[in-house]
């Protein structure tokens, strides 16, 4: 079993930051690479980035390159994502996911947190 538990979401004005955090737990939680998904209204749920434990492995979206920042914290079992330069079209609720890297490119992930709402006005 996984458990992911998100915070750090919120409101920010376009061109804010903000950083999430999951705090990560689970016998099995280092089997898998870990990931930040999205999904705004209407829309289906999108890969944002993804890491593995030993810090390499890392792939971002092409709509967050150079803007967003997947890393992790081994010894709090933690992943972030900073996420700089922030615009109204990255307004969704995020998830922590772990599994497979295909599985989170793809958008299903078999284990995944409650999700935070980010919100960025313009």
């Amino acid at each position: 079993q996984v458990q992911l538990v998100e915070s750090g979401g919120g409101l920010v004005q376009a061109g804010g930051s903000l950083r999430l955090s999951c705090a990560a737990s689970g016998r099995t939680v280092r089997n898998y690479e870990m990931g930040w998904l999205r999904q705004a209204p209407g829309k289906e749920r999108e890969f944002v980035a993804v890491i593995n434990w030993s810090g390499g492995g890392v792939y971002y979206a092409d709509s967050v390159k150079g803007r967003f920042t997947i890393s992790r914290d081994n010894v709090k079992n933690t992943v972030y994502l900073q996420m700089n330069n922030l615009k109204p079209e990255d307004t969704a609720v995020y998830y922590c996911a772990a599994d497979s890297r295909t599985a989170l490119r793809m958008g299903r992930p078999g284990y995944w947190g409650q999700g935070t709402q980010v919100t960025v006005s313009s």
